[in-house]
């Protein structure tokens, strides 16, 4: 394997991995900084520092249970969107996060707090599902047929349900993927420079 190829790949994994990481390392303060609770820091809806939490809400878990249930999928999912490139990973990203917690900031109950990095998986779940769509992709529409396949499952998920669990971070974080989708590769004509490779 050529070592710009390798290089690509261990920059890619250190991407993942530092987000998952980061991640981790927020619950393990999170657990031992006394009289700090940082899930307070998570979308407020509809609040001035709500708007704040847009950008922090991925990366506060209830716990290390629902950290453990966002990192596999994290790393699977957003690998695969990585596998378009490190350009579309961070642009997809940003937009779920940014687009997908503002609808959360908007929708959402006034009184509740939403947190988790369930928000960005359900956004890579949309962008894989709908790019080979949008990019009219042979090679992505059988990507969208395996992400399906292994992940299908996870779309009930986008319906409401259990106590504490953030459907509307779901649905909204996959609004935004799909749109992300839309928006980088528009059937009629690019609104976003097509990135290459």
């Amino acid at each position: 394997m050529p070592s710009s190829r390798w290089d690509v790949i261990k920059s890619h994994a250190v991407m993942l991995l530092g987000l998952l990481l980061l991640m981790w390392v927020v619950e393990v303060l999170d657990l031992v900084l006394p009289f700090v609770d940082l899930d307070q820091f998570g979308i407020r809806p509809r609040s001035v520092m709500g708007l704040v939490g847009i950008v922090f809400a991925p990366f506060l878990h209830g716990g290390f249970g629902h950290l453990m249930a966002n990192s596999l999928p994290f790393l699977v999912l957003g690998g695969m969107v990585l596998l378009g490139g490190g350009k579309v990973f961070r642009k997809v990203s940003l937009w779920v996060v940014l687009a997908g917690g503002l609808g959360v900031w908007v929708l959402g109950r006034g009184s509740s707090v939403h947190i988790g990095a369930s928000l960005l998986v359900f956004g890579y779940l949309g962008f894989l599902l709908s790019r080979g769509i949008f990019e009219r992709s042979g090679v992505w529409v059988v990507v969208s047929l395996l992400v399906l396949l292994l992940y299908g499952g996870a779309l009930y998920g986008l319906l409401p349900g259990g106590r504490g669990v953030s459907w509307l971070g779901h649905v909204c974080g996959f609004a935004a993927g799909v749109s992300a989708a839309w928006l980088m590769f528009p059937k009629g004509g690019k609104l976003f420079e097509r990135p290459a490779g």
